[in-house]
């Protein structure tokens, strides 16, 4: 197989097909996400034609089966695509992530043959999933949850609250979590598959936040919500490992959001300090910002080889599970230390809104609390170390 140095990749070796399908992430999200990137940002609000063309490109069914009207693809393909995108607008990129990785992955995994042949064919054409596990109550501490899950006949009635659930407000269909036998901890939490039109099941508040801003994070409101036996994923009392399960994929999702993050804030920073001018020459020339700009650029490929890796060894079905911590780990903190560096690089223009500076130092930051904190990463990563 033919293989090329893709550029913005340094040091990693991509097919000619990866190469020329990031290729193509990359002109697509330059000529029809970037226009809209300041505006979606101001109003809080992704465009619903940019969604629609996520779906046109294909870009919402990656690893789901040919059979289904999906691309048949990898995790791989799929964190390429998320960086390409968050290159441009971080927003955006998530819709893409919290499908593909958590949604899709988690029914592709777990999922009978009735339920991929119901919702695989739309989840690839017009509906949004979402993953629902977060509560009031429980973050880190996630099998804490509260959302109880009764037996009613042939279905199952859900009652309870879900917080900071990411494309909530426009997502068709949910994995919630919820507990059928609270006596039995977390060995009770099971998966329900709920439709946004189930009764009983409403989406409350959206959230106003630092960073992400056209990404719609909401709370869930379930009022024994009436959920068909049909809609349970996966065996009941399983929940807590289909969710431990998906979110180490889903790391490697939030990995690639975070080096898209930091290329693009170099990319912004490298093309300002070639036209600043100061003291007769550009900034550029000066040594002292040279070496900055050199310490971003090395992170960058070590973040960008960390979560590569880890798409890899799961593409591969070999463990990745500490691979996948590492690399959200170290992408999200290098894209933070990455977006602060290059707002300082743009100096006073880098505070201001209308320079991309600072909403690449806002987006950056959620990607060491969100699919696991940093010192949630750490313990993962030393309980598997100490094994």
């Amino acid at each position: 197989m033919t293989t090329t140095i893709a550029a913005g990749a340094p040091l990693s070796v991509l097919s000619e097909e990866e190469n020329l399908f990031r290729e193509t992430i990359r002109e697509f999200a330059e000529t029809a996400i970037a226009p809209h990137v300041h505006e979606m940002d101001e109003a809080a609000q992704i465009k619903p034609e940019v969604l629609a063309k996520l779906f046109d490109l294909g870009l919402m069914g990656i690893e789901i089966p040919e059979q289904f009207g999906g691309a048949g693809g990898t995790i791989f393909l799929a964190t390429l695509a998320i960086e390409e995108l968050a290159r441009v607008d971080a927003s955006t990129a998530i819709y893409v992530d919290v499908h593909n990785t958590l949604f899709n992955n988690a029914l592709l995994r777990w999922g009978n043959d009735e339920q991929k042949g119901r919702y695989c064919p739309r989840l690839v054409t017009d509906m949004i999933g979402a993953f629902a596990l977060s509560e009031p109550n429980s973050g880190s501490d996630a099998f804490a949850l509260e959302t109880r899950a009764v037996q009613d006949g042939d279905d199952w009635l859900l009652t309870g609250r879900k917080f900071w659930i990411t494309s909530g407000a426009e997502a068709g269909i949910f994995i919630v979590f919820a507990n059928v036998d609270p006596g039995k901890g977390y060995k009770g939490i099971t998966a329900f598959l709920v439709e946004r039109d189930f009764a009983g099941f409403a989406v409350g508040k959206r959230e106003k936040k630092l960073g992400i801003r056209a990404s719609s994070t909401v709370e869930l409101i379930l009022e024994n919500c009436r959920v068909p036996s049909k809609n349970v994923l996966g065996p009941v009392g399983q929940g807590y490992k289909i969710s431990i399960e998906t979110l180490n994929e889903g790391r490697i999702g939030i990995g690639a959001q975070m080096i898209g993050v930091a290329q693009g804030a170099i990319d912004a920073a490298t093309k300002y300090i070639k036209e600043r001018k100061q003291f007769g020459k550009t900034i550029a020339e000066f040594q002292g910002v040279q070496f900055q700009l050199a310490q971003m650029v090395t992170d960058l490929a070590a973040a960008r080889l960390m979560v590569y890796n880890a798409a890899r060894l799961k593409d591969a079905g070999l463990p990745f599970t500490q691979e996948a911590a590492m690399a959200k780990l170290f992408a999200s903190e290098t894209a933070n230390r990455i977006a602060s560096k290059a707002l300082d690089l743009f100096g006073g223009y880098g505070y201001s809104r209308e320079y991309p500076a600072e909403k690449f130092f806002r987006d950056a930051k959620i990607g060491v609390i969100y699919e696991g904190t940093s010192n949630m990463q750490l313990q993962t990563i030393a309980k598997l170390h100490l094994k």
